[in-house]
């Protein structure tokens, strides 16, 4: 099974200068443009679920070979 990173830039509401790097990994369904186009209903839930966080910015990417999962 191929999996692709979301990359969220997130920041505390209370702190916008204080952010950090979240990873959302999902199966690959084919390309980054893919996951671009899926990604917005999935940060929404992450966002709702982390409301003292903020998202900054995403990307979608290959996950490194040596990055654990």
């Amino acid at each position: 099974m191929e999996l692709i990173d979301l990359v969220l830039t997130v920041c505390l509401t209370a702190n916008p200068g204080k952010c950090r790097i979240e990873h959302l990994y999902f199966e690959s369904r084919g390309s980054t443009v893919q996951c671009m186009l899926l990604a917005p209903p999935e940060i929404a839930k992450w966002s709702a679920e982390h409301p003292a966080l903020k998202v900054v910015r995403w990307k979608c990417e290959y996950p490194k070979r040596e990055r654990d999962i």
